[in-house]
């Protein structure tokens, strides 16, 4: 679990200087009444003003592509276009007549029936750090001080820190409402990108991270199967995909943890008696909520997907991207509303070079399969109704294709926050449906454009977040939640 630092004065994600299993590990403790920071992500979250409408969709899946994933070389084909726009790939049919896709996403394709486009996606950002705040946020404008080098709570709230906040209400268990998972995004400079965490909310609302894939600089994609680095530097991916164990420490058994709970409670008698019960009743709660991390048999097999079922291994992909969509759909089945799964570390999807082979042999196969399991497995149980699964990235790509010789052997395309096809299923998503169009060489839309708040405003409506709620400060001054209209001609 990610710990709340401190940077020059102001809250930010640091990185961690344990490993991943003893920090899990350590976890355990918080049920002692030891290292409570552990269990910053199972903070009280007070819902929103106003009472819940029953929304079409109870859960959340938000895939996110950290790069920018190119609109030419998946959802917003443009074979007409010249040679240096269109590319190298070729569209392919779809269930839904007249839908084409990339030939690399042949599962998809034969499950259009179940997902929607939005191919007008615009921000005014080039820059990734600025693109993740962006998406992340749901909030076009930076904040004043904005740093792309260092989160601060300054910074917007991120969509699983307000969906978050806003869905405790319908929690019914005490696990966290809101998932980030399998790594925090982190530079391969070793910065942390802004706007992951709950910001000028407050580090109490963060969202619960999940750290099973180690950071590494250089290598990217779905290791081990699928592992690449965009420039061909040729060094080594040792990495193992890790998912955090919580278990006791050693040699603490549950009539230990009893007894150590009574004292506990023994002791919180005394401080209500000096007049500490809000401070108390808090700690109660996180003390429930760790407890409930413990026992949790669902909660234990969510996390442990390196070791499922082989036909679920085997649908999913064996690698990073197939183990973290298969988290996320266990962990939704075991209680949490908002998962956001980060298909790949920072910039994975940032082909600037080398885009086609590692487009067609590195990232789409993994992602074309995963996404299909995921969508499958939800049909059959019928969950996909009341599951939205949404996958974006901070931007899209540029039209012209470019060759940087300095870094790359082969071409690829730059940023462009411009334009991005963003994709959307489960939830009420009116599949085989296309909202918004680019104009011809996929550079700018020319039908319906979106911005981020209206990315953002969806995911909040499909969740049935009414549109007056807010999120309230430790002044408790309200905050609005909502920016913008919902994309309704999705659904």
């Amino acid at each position: 679990m990610s710990v709340p630092g401190k940077r020059n004065g102001s809250h930010a994600w640091s990185h961690s200087q344990v490993t991943r299993r003893e920090a899990l590990q350590a976890g355990a403790v918080g049920i002692l009444g030891l290292g409570m920071n552990h269990l910053a992500g199972l903070r009280e979250a007070h819902a929103a003003t106003g009472s819940l409408p029953a929304g079409k969709a109870k859960k959340l899946i938000f895939i996110f592509l950290s790069g920018g994933l190119a609109q030419h070389e998946s959802f917003d084909m443009k074979p007409s276009a010249p040679e240096n726009i269109r590319g190298e790939f070729k569209p392919i049919v779809t269930k839904t007549p007249g839908l084409q896709i990339c030939e690399h996403l042949p599962m998809l394709a034969q499950r259009s029936e179940m997902w929607a486009l939005c191919r007008s996606l615009t921000h005014g950002s080039n820059e990734h750090s600025a693109g993740h705040h962006m998406m992340l946020t749901g909030h076009s404008d930076l904040p004043t001080g904005f740093s792309p080098n260092s989160p601060s709570r300054r910074d917007r709230a991120s969509i699983a820190a307000i969906a978050g906040y806003a869905m405790r209400k319908r929690q019914k268990n005490n696990l966290p409402t809101a998932v980030v998972l399998p790594e925090r995004l982190v530079h391969n400079s070793g910065r942390v990108i802004p706007g992951q965490h709950a910001g000028e909310m407050g580090p109490q609302y963060d969202p619960w991270m999940i750290e099973a894939s180690p950071f590494h600089n250089t290598s990217y994609g779905a290791f081990p199967q699928f592992a690449f680095d965009h420039q061909n530097r040729g060094k080594g991916d040792n990495r193992v995909f890790q998912a955090p164990q919580l278990s006791l420490p050693n040699g603490l058994g549950m009539e230990s943890v009893q007894g150590r709970l009574a004292l506990l409670e023994s002791m919180n008698q005394q401080r209500r008696a000096l007049g500490h019960h809000a401070q108390v009743e808090n700690f109660d709660r996180l003390r429930q909520g760790a407890v409930s991390l413990l026992t949790e048999s669902t909660v234990h097999d969510a996390l442990d997907v390196t070791h499922a079922d082989a036909k679920d291994l085997d649908r999913y992909g064996r690698n990073s991207f197939g183990w973290s969509l298969l988290m996320a759909r266990k962990l939704v089945a075991a209680g949490v509303t908002l998962v956001q799964v980060n298909l790949g570390n920072d910039e994975t999807w940032d082909t600037h070079g080398n885009a086609f082979p590692h487009l067609k042999d590195n990232l789409l196969p993994p992602t074309d399969k995963a996404v299909s399991a995921l969508l499958d497995d939800l049909h059959a149980s019928g969950e996909l109704d009341e599951t939205l699964i949404v996958m974006a990235g901070e931007f899209g790509r540029t039209p012209q294709i470019t060759l940087l010789e300095k870094h790359y052997k082969l071409p690829g395309r730059d940023h462009w926050g411009a334009l991005q096809s963003v994709f959307f299923a489960g939830g009420g998503i009116r599949g085989g449906n296309v909202v918004g169009q680019s104009d011809a060489i996929g550079a700018y839309p020319v039908e319906r454009p979106v911005k981020p708040e209206n990315f953002a405003a969806t995911l909040y409506s499909a969740l049935g977040i009414p549109a007056t709620a807010a999120w309230h400060d430790v002044a408790n001054r309200p905050h609005q939640i909502y920016h913008g209209e919902p994309i309704a001609e999705l659904f």
